[in-house]
C-alpha cells in the first residue's frame, strides 16, 4: 500500500517560490471520499495540490460519500458522521460515528466488483484500506484513500493540507494567498468556483486562473451497462487495472 506522504514545510515552499521562475500549477480542493476520476484528473494536471479541509463541512455532499456501480444502478456509500451542532463544523473536525461502515462498505464493494477483471489484483490493497485502520477523522480517512489511489494511477503531484499553511480571511483572498505561499503561477479550479471566485485578484498578482472541463472522458470496460461516468474511481481501477490512468484524461 502507498506510504504516508512527506509534506514540505510551507516556509520551504515559499522560499522555493520566491527564488524560482519556474512555472508552477496549483489546485486547492476539499477532500472527498473515494472520489470520481475527474478529481484525479485535476490533481494530475498540477504540481501542488492542497486538501482544503479548513472550510465548512457540507452535508449530503462528496466529503463523506460517493457512488459505485452495481447491477441495479449506481449505489451510494456513505460514511456516517457525528455532528457537533448543525452548522460551522470544519471538514477537518468531522469524525465518523463508528467503524462499522468500514466492513459494510468493503462487503458491498467486494460483492459488486468480484467479477471485474482486476478485483483480485487490488483486493489486498483495498481490504487493508478498509479493514486495516480504525481512524475516525474524516479528513484523515479521505487522505489515506487518496494517497493510495494516486499511487495506483501513477500520479506524483505533491499533496499537502490547508492546516499546514497560514490562512487569511476572505474566500478568494485565502485561495490566492495559498497560491502565493506555494509560488504558483497558475491556479487550476473546478467550474463550480466561477460563482464566487474573483479572478481579477489573481490576475493582479500575476497568477493565471484556468477552469477545469470535466467533459470528454473516454469510456472504459464497465460492468453493468449503461455506462456511468460519475462513480468512484475505484470502478475504473477494478475494471482497467494498470491502464486506469489512461482514462482520467479527457479526449475532447
Amino acid at each position: 500500500m502507498a506510504g504516508e506522504m512527506v509534506v514540505t514545510p510551507p516556509q520551504a515552499i515559499r522560499a522555493i517560490g520566491k527564488s524560482s521562475a519556474v512555472e508552477k500549477k496549483a489546485a486547492i480542493l476539499q477532500s472527498n471520499y473515494i472520489p470520481w476520476k475527474g478529481y484525479f484528473d485535476l490533481i494530475d494536471q498540477v504540481d501542488e495540490f492542497i486538501l482544503y479541509d479548513d472550510v465548512q463541512f457540507t452535508r449530503r455532499d462528496w466529503r463523506n460519500r460517493n457512488k459505485i456501480k452495481t447491477a441495479h444502478g449506481p449505489r451510494w456509500l456513505t460514511i456516517p458522521t457525528r455532528a457537533k451542532g448543525r452548522y460551522h463544523q470544519k471538514i477537518k473536525d468531522v469524525v465518523a460515528c463508528d467503524s462499522a461502515w468500514r466492513r459494510a462498505h468493503w462487503r458491498t464493494i467486494a460483492h459488486n466488483y468480484s467479477r471485474s477483471p482486476y478485483f483480485a489484483t487490488y483486493r489486498p490493497l483495498f481490504e487493508e484500506l478498509y479493514l486495516g485502520s480504525e481512524e475516525r477523522r474524516l479528513s484523515h480517512i479521505n487522505h489515506r484513500f487518496l494517497i493510495a489511489l494516486c499511487e495506483i494511477l501513477s500520479i506524483s503531484t505533491r499533496i499537502s493540507r490547508s492546516m499546514d499553511y497560514e490562512l487569511v480571511t476572505g474566500r478568494t483572498e485565502r485561495l490566492l494567498d495559498l497560491c502565493k505561499q506555494l509560488g504558483a503561477t497558475e491556479y487550476v479550479s473546478g467550474p463550480a468556483a466561477r460563482a464566487y471566485l474573483d479572478e481579477a485578484l489573481f490576475t493582479q498578482e500575476g497568477i493565471r486562473v484556468r477552469w477545469m472541463d470535466y467533459t470528454g472522458y473516454p469510456t472504459y470496460s464497465q460492468l453493468h451497462p449503461p455506462f456511468e461516468h460519475h462513480v468512484s474511481v475505484i470502478d475504473l481501477v477494478f475494471n482497467e487495472g494498470e491502464d486506469a490512468a489512461k482514462f482520467i484524461r479527457r479526449t475532447g
